[in-house]
């Protein structure tokens, strides 16, 4: 190694010095030459040489990140400086006036006849600079809104700059558009700047100004695929109003039927009613046409009146974020005149909701016997009416006679079910493990009717993130199901099935009947049935989500005034009539000062972003306080300490599972509540 890289002067004499001559008489030759480094040194050099090159590249390629992660960062794409010529106009014309043709018809009105092949001049560009954004990955955060109206590009941008601003997207917008308008003039136009974060494409085809709409059809087809080749948008929008062009939307169909992509077709004036679309990540958009909400009604005797209102307020709700849901209404053997009378004149979907087909999405169910029912037969025919067909993605609201609800509480229940169940935070964190259901009321008394529900609420907090003096009224957890208006979630409805089948038939199997199935912690005021939910949420540990004072004014109410009591209760000794026929003047009287003194939150519908808190962004579970089911504030683990004990004591005295013994412990399955009995199977 010495030898190898001697570079002294000195140290090359001393080797000469001792370097025997050919002549062997130690003279040097006359005519000697300077000894040349052997190929092979040579060769070592240059290896070692682009040895510590590439190492050094590969070092500076994968430096270590000592700050934040530049992987969150979001790339920045400015539109490419096109060529142009003297008069300003892309160097490639996609004019008319550019194509050799018989100028028969005036320039501002060119005749649409060309129908030749599909070139994309400039969308290769943008395309290519997009790897930053992972598109080449099925699953990312990478949204994409397409217009060719220039009025539908005008409603799209605001909503894709909102969008963009939150920071949870990649926002792209592509230009499918026989308009010759440049992307610089489209953005100053609509006043979109840097801030709103959007990557332009544009997907105008060559030729687009004569082309026919075939082949402007086509065009847009062929866009999307590359597009989505490239990009993998988790969600298409699209203006779905009369202002689009119809190819567009024609194109968007057929390429979403092919790659079974999310399209979101928005309606007209989306911009007021459906901001809060702006809020979701890719994953929660993704699922925007793939999740259903049923409505179930039960209707008791007696209370005509209340019924009317409900289904008056079901059919002045704006239903624009998706398909109109299902209604069923439960009715009792006698059926009340008024009630008659409005349903014949009844309709559903209502008018004012967009429905082509005519379709009728309304069923009535009268049950035939006359007699009373008794708690395990409400529960089972209440439970009965409704069975998801997909499990994952199919939903019911339960809504009591007593509800009113709000125009947009149909909003609040797609953007909450998004976000808390579909969302890629929700899916990793695992929120929806959790979540038995999204209540639309905020209670105000414990399921026992008698104490007062203290509701939670968060310190204010100024813009640096510190403290101030105050509270406000914020959404909150609560392990108490109810039985007013509440959406339960596909799967744990299904849960709830099995959980009730194998609850009677361990009753029914029992003697004596065990403590915990005979123990009523829910007021008789409420349905039967609500006391299994209970016990399930209790068993698991799930939780239910309440909205906050301000948001629930904007949601449902709850009106308390001759509330009627469950069928299944009406012959116990407690639940009689607030007046007898003979009643006095003097009882009468009370009874109206009692029912004036009952409390209930009335409706002050605004938009839905300005009654939520925190600028409308939905708060995680991790910042909402959680109360254990009788109302008492907690931690998580605590949570899963007293659901872990209450399933041990219902597995030991309902289910008769012997849970001192880790062999004969049953593993939990999904949909099912198996592992909490073992005297069925």
């Amino acid at each position: 190694m010495r030898g190898f890289f001697m570079s002294d002067e000195e140290l090359g004499k001393k080797d000469d010095d001792h370097k025997a001559f050919r002549n062997g008489s130690g003279l040097r030759q006359p005519n000697w030459h300077p000894a040349r480094v052997p190929p092979r040194r040579s060769l070592k050099r240059i290896g070692v040489v682009l040895l510590v090159a590439v190492l050094v590249y590969l070092f500076y390629k994968n430096i270590p990140v000592l700050g934040p992660d530049p992987r969150m960062r979001r790339p920045t794409y400015p539109y490419p400086e096109l060529p142009t010529n003297a008069d300003g106009r892309p160097s490639y014309d996609r004019s008319p006036s550019s194509l050799s043709r018989p100028k028969t018809r005036p320039a501002h009105t060119p005749e649409r006849v060309y129908n030749g092949p599909v070139r994309f001049l400039e969308l290769a560009q943008t395309l290519h600079a997009i790897s930053g954004t992972r598109g080449n990955m099925v699953i990312n955060r990478n949204v994409l809104f397409a217009a060719s109206s220039l009025k539908s590009a005008a409603t799209l941008l605001p909503i894709a700059c909102q969008m963009g601003g939150e920071l949870r997207n990649y926002v792209h917008f592509t230009l499918m558009s026989r308009s010759d308008i440049t992307i610089r003039d489209l953005r100053k136009v609509n006043g979109i700047d840097d801030s709103c974060q959007i990557i332009f494409h544009d997907a105008r085809p060559d030729y687009a100004q004569i082309s026919t709409d075939d082949r402007m059809e086509n065009a847009v087809f062929r866009a999307l695929h590359h597009v989505f080749n490239y990009m993998h948008p988790q969600a298409i929008f699209v203006d779905g109003s009369s202002d689009e062009e119809p190819f567009l939307l024609r194109g968007a169909q057929q390429h979403s039927n092919a790659k079974k992509s999310t399209l979101i077709e928005l309606p007209r004036k989306a911009s007021k009613r459906l901001m809060w679309l702006t809020k979701l990540d890719s994953q929660a958009l993704r699922m925007w046409n793939n999740n259903h909400i049923d409505i179930l009604i039960h209707a008791v005797p007696g209370a005509s009146g209340s019924l009317i209102r409900l289904l008056r307020s079901l059919s002045d709700a704006d239903y624009t974020s998706c398909s109109v849901p299902h209604l069923t209404i439960e009715l009792p053997h006698d059926i009340d005149s008024p009630t008659k009378r409005f349903l014949e004149t009844f309709t559903w979907p209502p008018a004012h909701v967009y429905n082509p087909t005519n379709a009728r999405f309304l069923s009535l169910r009268h049950r035939i016997p006359h007699q009373l029912m008794n708690e395990e037969e409400s529960s089972a025919r209440f439970l009965e009416s409704f069975w998801p067909a997909q499990p994952a993605n199919s939903h019911i609201l339960v809504l009591s006679p007593q509800a009113e609800l709000s125009p947009d509480y149909f909003h609040y229940l797609k953007y909450s079910l998004l976000e808390y169940r579909y969302s890629a935070t929700s899916t990793y964190q695992h929120w929806d493990r959790r979540l038995f259901g999204i209540s639309l009321e905020q209670p105000l008394q414990l399921l026992d009717g008698k104490e007062a529900l203290s509701l939670p609420s968060l310190l204010k907090s100024s813009p640096s993130g510190d403290q101030i003096e105050g509270e406000i009224s914020t959404s909150f957890l609560w392990q108490a199901p109810t039985s007013n208006a509440m959406l339960f979630l596909g799967e744990k409805w299904m849960e709830l099935h099995d959980f009730v089948s194998r609850s009677l038939e361990a009753k029914r199997n029992s003697d004596p009947v065990p403590q915990l199935l005979t123990d009523k912690v829910v007021s008789t005021q409420y349905p039967s049935w609500l006391e299994h939910a209970l016990r399930l949420a209790r068993a698991r540990g799930y939780w239910v989500l309440y909205p906050g004072e301000d948001t629930a004014m904007n949601l449902a109410t709850v009106h308390s005034e001759l509330h009627p009591i469950p069928e299944e209760y009406a012959s116990q000794e407690n639940s009689k009539p607030l007046l007898a026929e003979d009643a006095s003047e003097e009882e009468i009287d009370n009874v109206r000062q009692k029912i004036r003194a009952g409390i209930e939150i009335p409706l002050a519908p605004v938009s839905l972003l300005d009654s939520l808190p925190n600028n409308g962004n939905l708060r995680a579970f991790s910042d909402l306080p959680i109360l254990t089911w009788d109302g008492q504030a907690a931690e998580i683990e605590e949570i899963n300490s007293l659901a872990t004990k209450y399933a041990t004591e219902f597995m030991e005295k309902v289910g008769r599972c012997d849970t001192t013994s880790k062999e004969k412990q049953k593993v939990r399955e999904n949909l099912s509540t198996q592992d909490l009995f073992c005297t069925s199977e």
